[in-house]
């Protein structure tokens, strides 16, 4: 990004050197055949206009000064941050935040039954469908998911201080068993309308909004896991490469004879 914005106002100084070395000629030209009256006017504004363009290119240069200022600000900034924030901290991050997700996500709403939904189909949003039999996410499976999620916000926290790759396995296990649990138990019984079919006309099971956040905080718990488990490693550089590239790089020493010269070539 700096060297977008570096290469753009190059382009733009280029181009404004251009056009002031293209418009200087004319000018000049204009300022010899002009009139006496054009002299007198150009030679009263020039030292009104002068003090208004010297503080209008001390305002660029000022600018200039800030941003470049602010651009190594933000270059120590960046370099500070790569060495505390390395992508095994980020993806145990991501873990923590992903089980304290799927902890929330139990004591939210994930099923409803909606009472005579095709009645309400051509009314505008505002009429609301009612909804009765709503039930928590945790207590479809009797919060079982609970102790998972909190869990996995220990190994998350104790990837953040100590780097082993095998606590992104577990992670990601209790990810697919966390999926297990959604989509074999809570799923079935969150589109099963039970005895209220017989109570209510056009009764019909909808999933709300908890079977959603605890889907997809086990879903990130399944690949914060992975990213911990696969995070990029230091690639090392055999010797003999670098020697290779300390020869090429070496500069050649000049022959000294005619001699050498022809062994050279």
């Amino acid at each position: 990004m700096i060297a977008a914005a570096r290469r753009w106002s190059r382009q733009v100084d280029r181009v404004g050197n251009r056009g002031l070395e293209r418009a200087h000629p004319p000018l000049l030209l204009a300022w010899h055949r002009g009139s006496k009256e054009a002299r007198r006017g150009a030679a009263w504004l020039w030292p009104r206009v002068r003090p208004l363009l010297a503080f209008f290119f001390h305002a660029i240069a000022l600018g200039e000064r800030w941003v470049r200022q602010a651009c190594a600000l933000l270059v120590r900034a960046a370099t500070a941050a790569s060495e505390r924030i390395t992508p095994g901290r980020a993806a145990a991050a991501v873990i923590v935040v992903a089980g304290g997700c799927l902890v929330a996500s139990q004591f939210i709403d994930y099923r409803a039954v909606e009472i005579g939904q095709p009645g309400y189909a051509d009314l505008p949003d505002v009429a609301q469908v009612p909804t009765t039999a709503e039930r928590t996410a945790g207590a479809a499976h009797a919060y079982l998911l609970v102790p998972v999620g909190i869990l996995a916000m220990a190994l998350g926290l104790l990837g953040l201080r100590r780097e082993a790759r095998r606590l992104g396995l577990l992670v990601a296990g209790l990810g697919l068993v966390s999926l297990a649990v959604i989509l074999l138990i809570d799923l079935p019984a969150g589109l099963d309308e039970g005895t209220q079919t017989s109570r209510f006309a056009g009764a019909s099971a909808v999933l709300e909004d908890g079977f959603y956040a605890e889907l997809a905080a086990a879903g990130g718990m399944v690949l914060a896991g992975l990213l911990y488990y696969a995070r990029p490693c230091r690639i090392r550089i055999s010797l003999s490469g670098r020697a290779a590239r300390a020869r090429r790089r070496r500069p050649r020493r000049q022959a000294s004879s005619r001699a050498k010269v022809a062994r050279s070539a």
